[in-house]
């Protein structure tokens, strides 16, 4: 399958590390390029203030306003309006314009918004970045603490423009230089980062050429590691999945295969024998139909663990009398005992009510106690007890059977797994039972515990919570 470029690992980085080098120099660039034009203004206005508050205390000590016949005033008046390569107004105290360096306003009113609050006593000032000038007002003060009239001189920013136009392109070539050089840096590292992943990739896409694959083992890094050491965890469990369904499919082969075996013998020996006596016939034909009756509880079994080993095994669940059920088995399986004399008794030590499957689980219940009776000795006992508390009930199944070697326990819930497979067969066991037994009180979010020793009988202990919680059984 083709893998689309956008959904590249080697991508997303190389966009990431490029964002990320790019978005913050494009910031401090702008951020640049505005201050310093904000930092000429502010000098600009910084110093025009000094030349003008200079110039105005001139006015005010030599009254240029009242006798404006002073050259050397007048003559300073236009040096500073060509050095900022402005204008400057004075407007008398009737808001007539007495002064203007570009001779367009004398002899006009000046009625404007900073003039009027000029002659309140407040200075102002004004910047208009489109007109490209800097615009201060100052009061000018007369005799006797009265104002006389107001300055206002305006100054040119077109040089502060130019100056930001050209750091602003200065800084977009500089921009466009870092934005390659981090590209490639970019490229190199996104190319770096992924390629112990390509690595672990083609480690794993040699690992399957075989048929279930072997470990691979890469150590580029501590992620890479940790991939192949999960990888190889999971190889593991495959093959002992694997495994264990060659061993099943073996061993259904091998139990179903055994009854016809058996059948087919005795059939044979019919045929073999021309003048066969009824009675052979009628103990030969007994052996036959045990035999299908075997084969018959095999495939029941086996379909039982089919239905219980689905994903979303559906439990009829209910509010169970765990008690009467527990006797009720008791009572079906009591027959039995009483064959090999055996002693069954229940021991309930207090009313259990519990949700369940009464039918999976009086089916999981009776495979512990008919192996007791069947794995027991004659004239043994059985010993069933129920008990309960606020969170789970528990069964326990004692006996004083055969027993079983601490080193088969952890074997014994496997699927056609005997201890003893003679003595198994001829009990009528197909291997099952403890398999069914586990999946069903597993299904009921439950626990079987063993603990047996041989010649001195078995012990299973089953605890399973009262009530049933779906949730827990959907994650």
């Amino acid at each position: 399958m083709r893998i689309g470029r956008r959904g590249s690992l080697r991508v997303r980085l190389f966009l990431i590390l490029l964002a990320v080098g790019m978005v913050p120099l494009l910031a401090v660039g702008s951020i640049l390029v505005y201050s310093s034009g904000q930092n000429r203004i502010d000098s600009l206005l910084t110093e025009l203030q000094y030349q003008s508050v200079a110039l105005v205390g001139e006015l005010e000590e030599r009254d240029y306003i009242e006798n404006m016949a002073q050259p050397v005033l007048s003559a300073e008046i236009e040096q500073l309006a060509r050095f900022y390569r402005g204008r400057i107004i004075l407007v008398d105290s009737n808001y007539r314009i007495c002064k203007d360096t570009y001779l367009l306003g004398e002899g006009k009113y000046n009625i404007s918004e900073e003039v009027i609050q000029c002659f309140s006593g407040s200075n102002s000032f004004r910047y208009d970045e489109e007109q490209d000038y800097l615009e201060l007002v100052l009061p000018i003060a007369g005799k006797e603490e009265t104002q006389s009239g107001v300055f206002v001189i305006t100054a040119s920013t077109e040089g502060i423009r130019a100056q930001g136009e050209r750091l602003r392109e200065q800084c977009t070539v500089a921009v466009l230089i870092a934005g390659v050089l981090i590209g490639a840096l970019s490229l190199f590292l996104s190319t770096r980062f992924v390629r112990p992943l390509k690595k672990v990739a083609r480690a794993i896409d040699e690992s399957s050429q075989d048929s279930v694959g072997g470990d691979i083992q890469v150590e580029d890094c501590a992620e890479t590691i940790q991939i192949a050491q999960a990888y190889n965890r999971t190889l593991a469990r495959l093959r002992t999945l694997d495994e264990s369904r060659q061993q099943f499919v073996s061993n259904v082969s091998h139990e179903l295969k055994t009854p016809i075996t058996s059948i087919r013998v005795l059939a044979d020996s019919l045929i073999g024998q021309e003048e066969a006596p009824v009675e052979l016939y009628r103990e030969f034909m007994t052996d036959i139909s045990a035999e299908i009756d075997r084969e018959s509880q095999i495939i029941d079994d086996l379909l039982t663990l089919v239905r219980m080993d689905k994903a979303h095994t559906e439990l009829n669940i209910a509010q169970v009398n765990i008690n009467e059920m527990m006797e009720n088995i008791l009572k079906r399986l009591r027959p039995l005992a009483m064959k090999r004399n055996v002693d069954l008794v229940l021991e309930s030590f207090r009313p259990v009510l519990a949700d369940a499957d009464e039918m999976k689980l009086s089916l999981a219940v009776m495979n512990l106690v008919e192996n007791a009776i069947k794995y027991n000795v004659d004239n043994g006992w059985v010993r069933v007890s129920l008990n309960a508390d606020h969170q789970f009930f528990y069964i326990k199944v004692n006996d004083s059977g055969i027993g079983i070697p601490e080193s088969e326990w952890d074997h014994i819930f496997e699927r056609f797994y005997r201890v003893d497979k003679a003595r198994s067969r001829a009990s009528g066991g197909t291997g099952l039972g403890l398999a069914i037994t586990k999946s069903i009180i597993s299904l009921h979010h439950g626990a079987i515990r063993v603990h047996s020793a041989e010649g001195e009988g078995t012990t299973f202990t089953v605890r399973i919570p009262r009530t049933y919680r779906r949730q827990e059984a959907e994650t």
